[in-house]
């Protein structure tokens, strides 16, 4: 919710300081006060207007400052004195983040998918290109797919060029993030700190971080001693798999998943793009090998440009349109305990199993990893996986053993062939794609929003996401981050 019930305030600053009178254009407050001058003071008095706005003594000056103080009204920022008016006037003033339009029958951009990749791209289109003429189009709430089924870690911390720069643009759009936003995404730079247990994952390691220090992210291989200094609670002498260091990006931390969408969505309708919920997409109209717009569950919607960023569910609305994608859809467990005191300050992956763990601000301790193996668009795992996720826990946290876990789910993943993600043109004129994340998905909102914008608004593939094209299956170019190969089950 959002305060924009300052323009009583504004206005009686502003009558303060100036007279009264009504507002009207520059011309007609000539002509009626020429009118005016020609009657008698008492009549004047008598007919004076109401004092509902206030005008200078030259009218266009008045003018041009009522329309920047609705315009200001309209566009309240979230601060510490806003949340003071509206306490000392019983919270009366909230108005919706964004409003609830219905559908035009054409928009010269339209996104399929109102999570955190599709907000973001219809923001950096509004911001960057100046292109308002947007439509979102989410089949549930905003915000109600992988998005909300996050686990917050946001991080730069990779290896290959094709995959590093792009994440390190991403990490400083986060820095600024709610500063730009004017919503509080509680990003928190906690650092994040990766195990390893053994020489050879120690080299591995080390090689990654002079990687990153090389493209200028910030890498630090810590020691044993270093290690426990920071995060004494776990299990160092493990004797499956003993904690010898770990690898630390002081920039890296967390930030709320649900928050971060719900912002680029009240800023994306600031400037003026539609955001409409509740709207399936049940087809893609295409004419002479061309989109031309979707049926949706709220009718037909004609589009000049069509965006995917629907996660999970790319393959199905892919086929829509005759595509078949490289990616498969797999289910992530995560998992949110108990709240508890403060316990660990940064994000802590395990180098043994793909687990990571950190504590949200409500004192809940946020874990998961391993697929489910098997694709599925359920958005929750099977009992094998949570007791696989619940024996890396307390691998290398044993003291969580003790902790009730108070639920669980899964997010519906784009797996592609190779571990990196899609923002690329497809074979269908004016169709453009945005899919394949696998685990990277949340941290590269902000940059996955900007080339995508970039895509859409000019037709070119963006500097940072070239190495993403579709045609690199096909080229034999892969980006094998994780150096599990071509299997997307196993990324």
């Amino acid at each position: 919710m959002t305060a924009v019930g300052a323009e009583d305030s504004v206005l009686r600053g502003v009558q303060k300081r100036i007279s009264y009178g009504s507002l009207v254009e520059p011309e007609a407050h000539r002509q009626a006060s020429k009118a005016s001058s020609d009657r008698p003071k008492a009549v004047r008095r008598k007919q004076s207007p109401p004092m509902s706005r206030p005008v200078l003594d030259s009218p266009a000056l008045a003018a041009f400052l009522w329309r920047g103080f609705q315009g200001r009204a309209r566009r309240m920022k979230y601060s510490a004195l806003s949340i003071l008016r509206q306490g000392l006037s019983g919270n009366k003033g909230w108005q919706p983040a964004w409003r609830e339009p219905e559908p035009k029958a054409e928009y010269d951009v339209i996104i399929v998918g109102g999570g955190g990749h599709g907000l973001a791209t219809a923001y950096y289109l509004a911001k960057n290109h100046g292109i308002t003429n947007v439509a979102v189009l989410e089949k549930g709430y905003l915000g109600s797919g992988n998005v909300g089924r996050n686990t917050t870690i946001v991080r730069a911390n990779y290896l290959l060029e094709g995959n590093e720069p792009f994440y390190s643009h991403s990490l400083r759009l986060w820095e600024g993030l709610e500063q730009e936003l004017n919503f509080n995404a509680m990003m928190s730079q906690r650092g994040v700190i990766n195990l390893y247990h053994s020489d050879g994952q120690r080299d591995a390691y080390a090689r990654r971080g002079n990687a990153m220090r090389l493209a200028g992210e910030d890498a630090e291989l810590l020691g044993r001693d270093e290690v426990r200094e920071l995060v004494p609670f776990l299990d160092f002498d493990n004797p499956r798999f003993p904690v010898h260091g770990g690898l630390m990006q002081r920039r890296g931390g967390t930030a709320r998943h649900d928050g971060v969408a719900w912002g680029y969505a009240r800023a994306a309708d600031s400037r003026g793009v539609d955001l409409i919920q509740n709207c399936e997409v049940t087809g893609i109209r295409r004419e002479g090998g061309r989109v031309v717009g979707v049926e949706t569950s709220r009718g037909f919607i004609g589009c000049k440009k069509l965006g995917l960023a629907a996660a999970g569910n790319s393959g199905r609305v892919a086929e829509m349109a005759g595509m078949r994608l490289p990616v498969e859809s797999q289910v992530l467990q995560a998992f949110v305990s108990e709240g508890l005191k403060p316990f660990i300050d940064q994000v802590v992956t395990f180098g043994a199993a793909l687990f990571y763990m950190s504590q949200s601000d409500k004192g809940g301790l946020v874990f998961g990893g391993s697929l489910d193996m098997y694709n599925s668009y359920a958005q929750r795992g099977n009992l094998q996986t949570v007791e696989s996720v619940m024996e890396a826990a307390c691998a290398m946290v044993p003291s969580v053993s003790r902790v009730k876990v108070l639920r669980s789910w899964g997010g519906v993943m784009d797996m592609s062939m190779d571990g990196s993600p899609i923002i690329d043109r497809t074979p269908v004129e004016d169709l453009y794609l945005n899919c394949g994340w696998c685990y990277g998905g949340f941290k590269a909102t902000p940059a996955s929003g900007w080339c995508f914008a970039h895509l859409l608004a000019t037709g070119e593939t963006h500097e940072l996401a070239k190495a993403f094209r579709l045609d690199r299956f096909s080229r034999g170019h892969q980006i094998d981050e994780t150096g599990h190969g071509a299997q997307a089950n196993l990324h």
